[in-house]
């Protein structure tokens, strides 16, 4: 990736925090100039944000590059008073992407439903150092959790855990969260995904496939790149020829199954919102999100919708707003990280872009 005169380099890690925590995490770093922990460079800026990104279902790491592509074109813009990013970081579920191949038998069995709090917890961990692969001592960091999707209520959960991680803001786009009447949503999607195709004759016929979607180009581009693997494979022993997603169907479906996990974060957000400044986005098209659940999470969870940090209606966007408007995505957290933390005590809004 290119930003202005600078390359957006990235590297990839493998956390292992086995055998506390089960499964292992591909994360992938982003940062411009030269490596923010390398021999000669300067102490972090106080100021300078590292941020963390965690995806929805089925979604490879690498979505998010769009988006980040964009964040640090914003800061190249800016003058250097304004908010510097040291680093970034996208981590996996991990029952997705590279994650996915790498915990393919640990994923055998024992997971047909495959709870959201084992991603929240894998991430806490990763953050915490409680495992090995990382070089980096993020309790030093100044850290933003963003999230879409499920990844929305995983960024909530991550702060629930022990020992207790320092984050100076949460970021949530498009956030599946849900009351009481929207515990049994996930197996009603379960089954319309179960009716999905997984496998493709080539990574082309993947594309051209997947291009009837309104997604942004770029993002189907690395969807193809980085979210496929050829066959045979563990789930399709006997086909020899093709390529299918890393993270197979079932493991799809079992995500979706999770019943428990939408409803916590759900009750935990008016605490989270005393402590945390948090910035919430929704699209205007309330596709896979019910309106109801949107004005329930702006309105009532929160305990009122100025206890968020800022509110954001997107026009045109839905559910999938990081495959169909990751520039937006990037423009608002722009926005919500060049704010003063004071701000949002008082100040919510409701900005369309």
């Amino acid at each position: 990736m290119t930003t202005g005169s600078n390359v957006v380099l990235s590297r990839i890690y493998v956390f292992d925090p086995r055998p506390r925590f089960p499964f292992q995490i591909v994360a992938k770093r982003y940062w411009i100039g030269d490596c923010p922990d390398g021999p000669g460079v300067s102490k972090t800026l106080e100021d300078d944000l590292t941020l963390v990104f965690m995806s929805g279902n089925g979604t490879p790491k690498e979505q998010w590059e769009v988006t980040i592509q964009r964040l640090f074109q914003h800061q190249q813009a800016a003058p250097r008073k304004t908010v510097q990013f040291h680093d970034m970081w996208s981590l996996e579920m991990p029952n997705q992407g590279d994650s996915a191949v790498l915990n393919e038998e640990v994923l055998r069995w024992g997971y047909d439903i495959f709870s959201w709090e084992v991603y929240a917890r894998g991430v806490h961990a990763f953050l915490a150092g409680l495992g090995t692969g990382v070089d980096v001592d993020f309790s030093k960091r100044k850290l933003a959790l963003v999230g879409h999707s499920l990844g929305g209520a995983v960024a909530l959960l991550v702060t629930t855990y022990y020992p207790l991680l320092k984050i100076s803001s949460l970021h949530l786009f498009e956030p599946t969260l849900a009351g009481e009447s929207g515990q049994d949503h996930g197996y009603q999607i379960a089954e319309v995904v179960d009716k999905q195709t997984v496998v493709w004759n080539s990574s082309e016929d993947c594309l051209q496939q997947l291009g009837r979607r309104a997604w942004d180009k770029r993002i189907l581009k690395l969807f193809v790149e980085h979210g496929l693997r050829p066959l045979p494979t563990a789930d399709h022993p006997d086909l020899k020829d093709g390529v299918t997603s890393k993270g197979t169907k079932k493991q799809l479906i079992a995500a979706f199954r999770d019943c428990v996990s939408k409803g916590v974060a759900y009750r935990y957000l008016p605490h989270v919102l005393k402590d945390i400044p948090t910035h919430i986005t929704y699209g205007t098209v309330a596709d896979f999100i019910p309106g109801e659940w949107q004005e329930d999470t702006l309105h009532i969870a929160s305990g009122g919708i100025s206890n968020f940090a800022s509110v954001t209606k997107v026009p045109g966007a839905g559910h999938m707003i990081l495959q169909t408007h990751p520039d937006v995505i990037g423009d608002v957290l722009w926005e919500s990280v060049t704010q003063p933390h004071e701000w949002f005590t008082k100040n919510a809004v409701v900005a369309k872009l």
